[in-house]
């Protein structure tokens, strides 16, 4: 007779194992909506800047528990746009100023141009590849609009670009500082959103293109021109007295 391997004592294990992984992936995807959710509180102002951010009152507004929303909090440190202290908990960073936006992009100055000319000399297909398909996803995206549900898909794909481009320099300390300023969730928190999506796509292509070809230099300078352009539309609010 036949021995049904789905009955008795050896299907328990099999059984009990799919059933955590299933209640593993349930927690990893409310975790992460719960992240996004807060998230876009704190990038359209919901939460205000500098405010103090109440994990009960978020839990209940969000129909989840507290574990997701500590989560998610935590994930949200490790991004800059909250901080947590002791005995007050956690509260959302406050915007940068036009010093702040300078000293951001001061940093970017030193490391961005160096990875894009090592990526120029190290990258390989796979990479120029991941590149290619988030500048071609970019396309045609809202970079600028009323609230992060507009624009975050292209705020996402900008940074991602860039840490994309650091990663492929072979240098991992440098890709790792570059993706720790997570400058594009700064930037874009600013209100009003700066434009920029059409010049954004024509300086990401100058960057590629050099990247293509192999040439460091042309790679650095475009890289350069790039964040120095950001800059100077990034400024611009300050000066409209936005």
């Amino acid at each position: 007779m036949p021995v049904n391997h789905t009955d008795g004592p050896e299907s328990v294990p099999v059984a009990a194992t799919e059933r955590a992984a299933g209640a593993a992936t349930k927690r990893e995807v409310l975790g992460d909506s719960v992240y996004e959710a807060v998230k876009a509180m704190v990038m359209d102002h919901v939460i205000q800047p500098g405010a103090r951010v109440g994990i009960e009152s978020l839990s209940r507004s969000l129909g989840v528990s507290p574990t997701p929303v500590r989560e998610a909090l935590a994930r949200l440190e490790a991004d800059g746009l909250v901080l947590k202290r002791s005995l007050s908990g956690y509260r959302t960073t406050e915007l940068l100023g036009r010093r702040d936006v300078e000293e951001l992009f001061e940093m970017r100055l030193l490391l961005e141009p160096r990875a894009a000319a090592l990526a120029a000399e190290q990258t390989g297909d796979t990479e120029l590849d991941r590149i290619e398909a988030l500048m071609e996803e970019m396309q045609g995206l809202p970079d600028k609009g009323h609230s992060f549900a507009v624009y975050g898909r292209f705020a996402v794909l900008d940074q991602r670009f860039h840490d994309t481009l650091a990663a492929a320099s072979g240098r991992t300390l440098l890709a790792a500082a570059v993706e720790r300023l997570h400058a594009h969730l700064h930037l874009f928190r600013l209100s009003p959103v700066t434009g920029g999506s059409p010049a954004t796509a024509v300086e990401h292509s100058r960057i590629l293109r050099a990247v293509l070809r192999r040439n460091p230099e042309r790679a650095e300078d475009a890289m350069r021109e790039h964040l120095e352009l950001s800059l100077a539309r990034h400024l611009s609010r300050y000066e409209d007295g936005a």
